[in-house]
């Protein structure tokens, strides 16, 4: 946990945006939430987690595999099973990264709001710091009921360098910061292994390993996750069982 002298830190300015990082709180955690598909996790993502923790002075991040998510319901997305432990594969080597099941556990789609409260039961002890891309940020600050995503979290938008927003994003709750790396997608990657292409080096080598032993995105030209129709990827080997490190 971050130390802290009796008086809370005072906030300082992020050099990426101008804007105010809040400051730490004596006695609390600071948790960041890295909420995503994860369809396939890859070096984009861990280092957009990583450098919003060195930014933050984060003590954890905690990644969350969605479950359902809602906003893909017309795409073809892959098992929840398979994306967690790509996810725990993928952040086993940095004792910060640690990997959360609410999402996968709940039943229904994922929404931010039920993953926040969650998290907040689960770690009373913590604030909250919830990362996502910018873009993304830019269409929650609009759903129904965006307030009290406020007050369980901050948000923190990453974005590439140079990057114009889609929209702007003008809550005094959301912090921007720029990250290189995220020029890297999930998208890309799977269509990279439908054409036998490689992904060395923009997914972590377990990942990459675990894609060919489960035959992952083999017939996905088009960057969407192949299914027989359920929802569910057929690959070539049986679904790994919950708990197995395969």
């Amino acid at each position: 946990m971050t130390t802290a002298s009796q008086d809370a830190a005072p906030s300082r300015e992020l050099p990426a945006t101008g804007t105010s990082i809040p400051p730490s709180t004596p006695g609390r955690t600071r948790l960041g939430v890295m909420g995503g598909t994860f369809d396939p996790i890859h070096h984009g993502h861990l280092v957009a987690a990583s450098e919003v923790a060195g930014e933050f002075d984060l003590d954890e991040v905690v990644f969350v595999p969605t479950g359902h998510p809602w906003q893909k319901s017309h795409k073809r997305v892959s098992p929840a099973e398979h994306r967690y432990l790509m996810t725990v594969i993928a952040t086993a080597s940095n004792p910060r990264f640690t990997v959360s099941r609410v999402d996968i556990e709940r039943e229904g789609p994922t929404f931010t709001i039920d993953t926040l409260r969650d998290l907040r039961r689960l770690r009373p002890e913590a604030d909250l710091f919830f990362i996502t891309g910018a873009d993304a940020m830019a269409e929650i600050i609009t759903w129904k009921g965006a307030e009290e995503l406020w007050e369980l979290a901050h948000f923190v938008g990453v974005t590439r360098p140079g990057h114009e927003l889609a929209a702007p994003v003008g809550s005094s709750g959301v912090t921007l910061l720029e990250v290189p790396a995220m020029a890297i997608s999930s998208t890309d990657c799977r269509t990279r292994v439908a054409r036998h292409q490689p992904v060395w080096y923009l997914v972590p080598d377990g990942v990459v390993q675990y894609i060919g032993k489960y035959g992952l995105y083999l017939d996905d030209e088009d960057g969407s996750a192949s299914t027989d129709g359920s929802g569910a990827r057929p690959v070539g080997a049986p679904l790994p069982a919950r708990g197995s490190t395969a």
